[in-house]
């Protein structure tokens, strides 16, 4: 049995005061006066800065003008306020923002590593897969964060627009809505009761499974007879039907709406791509902490080099995919598909560019040799860039709908990053002290300890 030390629980706890303060820090500091923003974008343009120049094309909250390339925002909802006026409120909103989207990016990033674990771990089961069996109750652990990851995702979206001033969404503020026959066209799907309704019936199958999923896979281990493994199979082929329009519909409501006048077919898939490579990086790096602390006897250098080789895979995968929605969408260069790439352009390129280096060419360069595939270290180092990379990622789904050019990583998005990982370390590694880190009931787990590539 796995034991949850002290020191891991203390630094876990260190982690989520820190950065709690560090999100208090950031939402007490993003309210500033209209006064506090003029002078700020005087500065700005004295020392030649450029945000006054891409602010106002970006699509950000309140702000019903912003949106590039929509002709219904012409006409002022108040014309008595001229052009430097709204834009200062403009920018007032987008640093307003900031906080909520930095909270909102690490929730999401961290719930998505629970989510991509859980599929893969049905996967394996409903493929009865030989050589996975000896991680099952790592993937088990990663898993039990998805109930606490999930209900914070739903809660802070639906907070930003409720408690908040439409911090991240803009179709929550009906006076958007008003003004745009785009997004009123959208109100049938694109409204809070069906939003939170959407978001609890997909935690709901999410955590379902999970439940029986685990229940089944420790029942197992002090049955006479195959029936958990039988009921484990089935369930996992349900949920696979389940999770994969479920995770598409997740991804529009959660992550494509904050961009309301955008869309793209292969968003469901690009995500899931992102949260699946986290997943199983994330299960190589846990099964490597584990095993440098004396446990996972049974693991050896080829379970480590296949699951590197997942590594690998879905990183090419995820690259294929960004590259079949970037490269069709600036080609075909349609104005209410076009600007979603040009405002990362303009303002994220560092960001935006950045991620491709770190999601693909590192883990291609890095994982492409078999024997660094079955070396910890290397894994580990090459792990730890592919989740910075794909919390690159998520940051640059959300913050260009939500801050605009007004980003940047500071102390709420370090502080929101250390909330949730100290929450995230704290809730996994309590499971994994919860059950026998080897499911000792499962009928291929002979075949899996033996495993040799």
């Amino acid at each position: 049995m796995y034991t949850f030390s002290n020191k891991l629980k203390t630094f876990s706890i260190i982690l989520i005061v820190l950065g709690a303060l560090g999100v208090g820090y950031g939402f007490m500091t993003s309210h500033k006066s209209f006064k506090e923003v003029e002078h700020l974008l005087e500065e700005e343009a004295h020392h030649g800065g450029g945000h006054e120049e891409t602010t106002a094309h970006t699509t950000t909250g309140h702000d019903t003008h912003a949106v590039e390339g929509h002709d219904t925002h012409e006409a002022p909802a108040h014309g008595e306020v001229n052009a430097h006026d709204k834009h200062v409120k403009h920018v007032q909103h987008q640093i307003a923002n900031r906080p909520w989207s930095a909270l909102y990016v690490a929730a999401f990033f961290f719930m998505m590593i629970a989510l991509g674990v859980l599929a893969f771990y049905a996967i394996q089961i409903a493929s009865q897969a030989g050589w996975s069996p000896v991680l099952f109750r790592v993937m088990e652990g990663i898993t039990a964060y998805l109930l606490p990851g999930a209900l914070i995702v739903l809660l802070i979206a639906i907070a930003s627009g409720t408690i908040g001033h439409y911090n991240l969404f803009i179709w929550m503020d009906p006076e958007v809505v008003e003004h745009d026959k785009l997004i009123a066209g959208k109100t049938g799907w694109l409204n809070i009761p069906g939003f939170a309704i959407r978001g609890l019936i997909f935690i709901a199958g999410w955590v379902t499974y999970r439940h029986f999923a685990r229940k089944f896979s420790i029942a197992q281990d002090e049955a006479g007879d195959n029936s958990n493994f039988k009921k484990s199979f089935r369930i996992a082929a349900a949920f696979l039907v389940f999770f994969i329009y479920s995770e598409s519909m997740m991804s529009w409501d959660w992550i494509m709406s904050v961009d309301p006048h955008w869309f793209s077919t292969l968003f469901g898939w690009y995500v899931f791509a992102s949260m699946f490579v986290s997943g199983i990086t994330t299960i190589a790096l846990i099964t490597i902490y584990l095993k440098s602390k004396g446990y996972l006897e049974f693991v050896n250098a080829n379970h480590l080099h296949d699951v590197a080789k997942f590594m690998f895979a879905i990183s090419i995968f995820w690259t294929y995919l960004w590259f079949s929605q970037f490269m069709l969408i600036w080609y075909s260069n349609i104005p209410e598909e076009v600007t979603y790439f040009v405002t990362r352009f303009n303002d994220y390129k560092l960001p935006f560019l950045g991620m491709v280096a770190l999601n693909f060419i590192f883990p291609l360069l890095m994982l492409m040799n078999a024997d660094y595939k079955r070396m910890p270290w290397f894994v580990v180092m090459t792990g730890i860039v592919i989740l910075f990379g794909h919390y690159i990622d998520i940051f640059n789904m959300i913050m260009p709908a939500t801050v605009g050019d007004r980003w940047f990583i500071g102390i709420p998005e370090i502080g929101a990053i250390a909330l949730f990982a100290g929450l995230f370390i704290f809730v996994v590694f309590a499971a994994l002290a919860k059950a026998p880190l080897l499911a000792k009931g499962y009928p291929l787990m002979k075949e899996s300890e033996d495993f040799h590539y």
